[in-house]
Formats: structure tokens, C-alpha cells, sequence
């Protein structure tokens, strides 16, 4: 997809009621999404089969809104365990599996808690803190982004 496409579709959605649009010509597939509120960076996703080039346009509008302010949700007590990469995650090993920990299991440094799928990749993500685990964050076959929640060790 050359530049003046590319430049033409962001400035269809920019200019219209569209909160997103993706389009996929052969193998590139492009998806433009519009944030609310004040103006922002808005990100641009070029995916020829499994490379991405993220490329900024500015958002554009007549009027900023005003965001709604809601309640930030309560942080969990405990160590948090994050997640290290982008990807799809797994409680268990296979399907039919049990998972490797449930609510209430007491776990080591060291001791795996997930996996985590990332280009075709299994990455086992193990416990950075001794203890019980709290709660589990993610649903199984989620996907996940960096720095995301996905255990609470108490």
C-alpha cells in the first residue's frame, strides 16, 4: 500500500464519525484507530505477514472532549507479576491440561506460572517472588501486551 493511500485513509477517518478502520490489500493490512479525548498520537499498524511498522499520524479535531473521569480500579495487594512480552497466554502446558497454578497454590522463585505465546514461541514465565498466589488476571487464550498484570502473589 503506497503513502498516498495510506494518507488518504487517515484523513477519511480523521475527518469522519469512524472509530477505526482496517483494510488489508494482498499481504499489507493496516489499521487506523482513532483515540477520544484530547489529541494524541494515533498509531498506525503495517502488517505485512508477521512484520509490523508502527507509523504516527495526529489525530485531528474540531473540539477537544472532556474524558470522563472514572475511578481508578484498586491496585491488588501483593507482588504483581507482569508480563515480559506481547502475546497469547496459556495456565496450562496443553489443552486438557491442568493449569500450573490455581488461586490458593503456593509457589517458589522460579516455579512456572504460564506460558506465554509469542510468534510461534512458548516462553514459560516463572514466579519472581515466593508466596501464595492471589489471583490470576488474564482469562486463558487472552492476549496480553507488555507490562500487563497476569498474577498477584501474596
Amino acid at each position: 500500500m503506497d503513502l498516498r493511500k495510506l494518507k488518504t485513509l487517515i484523513d477519511l477517518v480523521a475527518e469522519s464519525d469512524i472509530a477505526e478502520l482496517e483494510v488489508t490489500e494482498g499481504e499489507s493490512k493496516v489499521r487506523i484507530v482513532k483515540s477520544s479525548g484530547t489529541p494524541q498520537n494515533q498509531v498506525v499498524m503495517m502488517q505485512p505477514q508477521a512484520m509490523a511498522q508502527p507509523v504516527a499520524a495526529p489525530v485531528v479535531s474540531a473540539a477537544p472532549q472532556a474524558a470522563p473521569v472514572a475511578a481508578a480500579p484498586a491496585e491488588p495487594e501483593g507482588h504483581i507479576v507482569k508480563s515480559p512480552m506481547v502475546g497469547t497466554f496459556y495456565r496450562a502446558s496443553a489443552p486438557g491440561n491442568p493449569p500450573f497454578v490455581e488461586v490458593g497454590s503456593t509457589v517458589k522463585e522460579g516455579d512456572t506460572l504460564c506460558i506465554i505465546e509469542a510468534m510461534k514461541l512458548l516462553n514459560e514465565i516463572d514466579a519472581d517472588a515466593s508466596g501464595v498466589i492471589k489471583q490470576v488476571l488474564v482469562e486463558n487464550g487472552q492476549p496480553v501486551e507488555f507490562g500487563q498484570p497476569l498474577f498477584v502473589i501474596g
